[in-house]
Order: structure tokens, then sequence, then C-alpha cells
């Protein structure tokens, strides 16, 4: 399983979808993977689990033969253009929801790491080069919040020569957004993906601070992804810690532990993984709690017996006598991952 996670990694981190393809059956477990690069096979996997698929994940049941269907998504790109107040709490924020933020300023003393701890990557570099140093993807979120107007116009005419991102939104009034959008339609002859642009930014909440306005654009943001039209239900955002950890060079064999089907109030969502070893080392977690430690002594006899299988937990009674929020019952399938040579 190594080789093919660490394969997996590099397609995420490259910026593509990918699916993992394992099927159980008589020979025991096979393992495929299936890069949206790759349109042919990507298009008949979409056909194949079309309506199916629950937060990217597809159980099929043919006969004695089983195939799970994951398609991960790589993490959510959020670029921030603009390194000025507004931007350091809409970097914390953006990184404590999930998203891998880049801040971008052309001034030294803004854009740098102490300023921004919290971003995976700061970038000095003219508004200029905006489209060139980032490369706009669809699946990004970007947030315009610079110190002027001219350096509004250069983001979002580096954003209308390349790829329109799920999500764009720019500060400023909106006699400055108007006077932005009227110079870019005329010049670019692009007025219908500037009418896609979030301006003025951010829900209408009365903020005013800047955190409280960071707030209301992220808000936003979690908006137009869980609930906009390009928003997918089938996308799932790997862990990524409990992914590299499947990747690297380990003494010891684990059981690998995924949610599969969920009804009702549990802690994860399906799609949620754990790992565990021999030894009872777990990384990552499916909802802790009793019903957890039940999993976990069944995959060490997975483990140990090298096989695989489908595990119904039920924790409507546990929830009930510890007064838990969560009470719903769900199925995970629990198998052998190899040892690493």
């Amino acid at each position: 399983m190594k080789e093919i996670v660490k394969e997996l990694l590099r397609h995420l981190n490259s910026g593509r979808q990918a699916a993992l393809v394992s099927q159980y059956g008589e020979k025991g477990i096979v393992r495929s993977l299936v890069c949206e690069d790759e349109p042919r096979a990507w298009r008949a996997l979409e056909d194949e689990t079309e309506g199916d698929a629950v937060a990217g994940l597809t159980l099929i049941r043919k006969g004695q033969t089983m195939t799970l269907v994951e398609r991960f998504t790589p993490k959510p790109r959020l670029l921030v253009l603009g390194g000025g107040h507004i931007a350091q709490p809409v970097c914390h924020l953006g990184a404590r929801l999930g998203f891998e933020v880049t801040v971008y300023d052309d001034r030294p003393s803004f854009a740098n790491s102490l300023r921004f701890p919290e971003a995976a990557e700061v970038i000095c570099d003219s508004f200029e080069n905006v489209q060139n140093r980032l490369g706009f993807r669809e699946r990004d979120y970007v947030v315009i919040v610079t110190r002027g107007h001219r350096h509004d116009s250069l983001c979002l005419r580096g954003l209308l020569l390349g790829t329109w991102p799920r999500y764009v939104g720019m500060i400023g009034s909106r006699r400055r957004v108007a006077i932005v959008k009227q110079q870019l339609a005329a010049e670019t002859g692009a007025p219908n993906r500037l009418e896609q642009l979030h301006a003025p930014i951010g829900l209408p909440i009365g903020a005013v601070t800047p955190e409280e306005i960071g707030l209301s654009i992220l808000a936003e943001m979690v908006q137009a992804k869980r609930l906009g039209a390009a928003s997918s239900a089938r996308e799932t955002y790997p862990d990524m810690e409990l992914m590299e950890w499947l990747g690297r060079e380990r003494s010891e064999a684990a059981a690998l532990i995924t949610i599969v089907a969920a009804k009702g109030s549990t802690p994860r969502e399906v799609g949620a993984k754990m790992a565990v070893t021999a030894l009872g080392q777990t990384v990552g977690s499916i909802g802790g709690g009793c019903a957890e430690s039940e999993v976990i002594q069944r995959a060490r006899r997975v483990l140990r017996d090298k096989d695989y299988c489908l595990m119904e937990v039920d924790m409507t009674d546990t929830a009930e006598e510890d007064g838990m929020v969560c009470g719903g019952t769900m199925q995970v399938l629990i198998e052998a991952a190899e040892p690493a040579e």
C-alpha cells in the first residue's frame, strides 16, 4: 500500500484529483489508482459511481466481491492577495478551517512568514506577476485585499487571463468595486466572469474589526464551498497526516479503518480513516470513545489474520448511557495494510 499512497500524494500535491480503487475478493486486496488527467479512465469511473457516492466514497458489491472507490481532492488553496491587517485573520481562520493558505504581497515588510506563521507559503512579488507565480486553479479560493484600486485591478486582470477559481472575493466599497469592474470589463471584454465576483466581500454580518471582517469572509467562502453551484458532495479532502504516515517507511504493519456508511448523528463522517498498529498505536480517528476502542480490538485481530472485514458500530446505547451527543450507527471497513519493506 505504501507505494500507491505515495503516488496518490504526488497527484494531490500537484493539484490533481485522484481515486483509490480497492477490490476485495478471493485473491485478497487489489488496489489501483485513477487520476483526473486520464480522461477516459476517470470518466468511466465517474459513470460507474454516479449517484452512489457519499462524500467522495462509493462501496460497490457484486456477488462475493466488493469494490471501494475513494475519490480524493487536493486540499483547497486559499490565495490571499494582499498582506495588510485583514489578511492576518483571513490567513489564521483559513488555516484552521483546512485551507492551504498562500499570502501574496509586493512589500517585504508585509510578505513574510513571521507575519503569517500559519501560511503554507508567503510570496513577495509584484502583483503584475500574480498569474505566473500562482497559476490559478478551478478549485482555488481567492481573497483580494490589496491596498488600492491599481493593485486590485492587476490581481483581477491576472485572474481573467487564466482559470476562474471556485471563489473570488474582493474587499472595498461598492464604489471602489464598481470602478474596478467597469475598467476591467472595458479592457478585457469579460463581464460575465466579473459578475461572479463576490464584492463587496464577505457575508453581511455587520463586521467592523479586522477579525470580524475575516470571519465574514471565511463564512462566505465556506458557503461557496458547501452550498455553491460549483461545490460537490463527492469531494473528500484526505487526512494528510495519516496518508503521509501510510506512505512512510515503517517497521510495523498496520490495519486501516475507513467509515464506509453512517446513519444518524455520528462523531465522524463517511470517509474518515484511522490506522492501528499491532501494538495498538493509532494515527487519525473515527470518533473516539467506546466505539473506537472496540474497532481497534477488531483491527488488531484483522491485522493478525492479514484479512479484511466490515463491522457494524452501534453507538445508540453507549451515547444514551454516557450522555454523548452522537449516537448513530456506522459501518467500518477494516483491512490489513502490508508493512513497509
